[in-house]
């Protein structure tokens, strides 16, 4: 009996069923990579990407002549290019609220035809600006990228009477304070790695400044008649100019002056002083995100990243108008916001193609672009 058994149990495993196996994984195809020089990253853009109602990333598209349109795995939008090496996307769009712009981008650091080791990136967008700061029209280059989701929340009728809202940081016990326990920070023990901020390369954006900062924002009669009513904001009372300031990402959007409060404590809070509020979006931060994870990947350089914000609307209602009457004051200043985004950023863009043997290897700086001027 013995026997049979096993010879029963040989058979059984000397069968094709039970020697069958998974197909062998073949290895990914090897491909020259396109070292990509400069790309401009927008969010949204209704429709076409030209020829159409313009967005974000119209102007680009249409005034650099990004017409060689790439089909990209997973994109929402082509990726384009043009002759001199420029490359141009739009990320999400009205009809992706459910998607993240971070994940698309991701799938594009991954694409094997591209090479994005020294890649120079400029992510640009329209936002609420801080009438503290800034007047609708003006462009910020941002030296932080500052994150307002992950938070604690408690509805305002029902914070303490001393509180100045009720938005405070996981792991802190009130507004205004960096987070004591960072066991209650999804589990961390380690306070001192709980921000919410991303520094860019500040010597990269100060360049990006100095040599943008004489530019002459386009304005309209439309838009000085509404700068009048910010009696008491003498800088939303200026023409659109080109600045110094950060960036917060919200997916939610906020509006009013006890939220405009909260984004000024919350940057200062977690840029430790350092930097200022001045534009507040919905897709900065999960961006910022990706470059983040694409640098732990080898994937991008996260010292080439420039982040520019220009104001379609204030962030908060101007002196005796409410929150719920300014909320939707947006048409107004969306198209002087897309040709600021454009007019400040094209000269930056453009100088970094035209030397593109400078600046392959070496990053500009502040300091660099000052010694030039001499």
């Amino acid at each position: 009996m013995q026997s049979i058994l096993v010879a029963v149990l040989l058979a059984l495993t000397a069968s094709p069923v039970a020697a069958a196996q998974e197909p062998t994984v073949p290895p990914l195809p090897v491909t020259k990579r396109i070292p990509v020089k400069v790309i401009v990253i927008a969010n949204f853009e209704p429709g076409e990407d030209t020829g159409d109602i313009p967005g974000e990333f119209q102007l680009w598209a249409e005034r650099e002549k990004l017409d060689d349109v790439i089909a990209l795995p997973g994109g929402v939008h082509p990726l384009r290019r043009n002759a001199r090496g420029l490359y141009g996307m739009v990320w999400g769009g009205t009809g992706t609220l459910f998607g993240d712009a971070g994940q698309q981008l991701i799938g594009l650091l991954m694409d094997p035809r591209f090479d994005f080791s020294k890649t120079y990136w400029l992510f640009t967008g329209i936002s609420g600006v801080d009438p503290q700061l800034a007047s609708v029209g003006s462009a910020a280059w941002a030296r932080w990228v500052v994150q307002g989701d992950t938070l604690r929340e408690f509805d305002d009728r029902e914070v303490p009477k001393s509180w100045p809202y009720g938005l405070f940081a996981i792991g802190a016990t009130a507004p205004n304070a960096l987070p004591d326990n960072g066991n209650s920070f999804g589990g961390s023990d380690d306070t001192a790695g709980l921000g919410m901020a991303i520094e860019l390369n500040q010597g990269l954006a100060r360049w990006a400044f100095e040599r943008t900062r004489s530019i002459t924002i386009p304005d309209t009669p439309a838009l000085q008649k509404a700068r009048a009513a910010w009696k008491g904001f003498p800088n939303a009372q200026r023409p659109p100019f080109v600045l110094m300031g950060e960036t917060l990402g919200s997916r939610r959007y906020w509006h009013g002056s006890g939220r405009t409060q909260w984004a000024r404590d919350w940057v200062k809070l977690w840029t430790h002083g350092k930097g200022v509020f001045a534009m507040t979006n919905m897709e900065s931060q999960t961006l910022a995100g990706a470059i983040e994870l694409g640098a732990k990947l080898k994937l991008v350089d996260p010292a080439r990243v420039m982040v520019l914000r220009t104001g379609s609307n204030p962030s908060m209602p101007p002196p005796g108008k409410s929150a719920v009457a300014s909320v939707s004051d947006e048409g107004l200043g969306q198209i002087a916001a897309y040709e600021a985004n454009y007019r400040v950023g094209a000269p930056v863009v453009n100088e970094l193609l035209d030397h593109w043997d400078r600046y392959v290897d070496t990053i500009p700086t502040a300091s660099a672009l000052s010694k030039r001027q001499k």
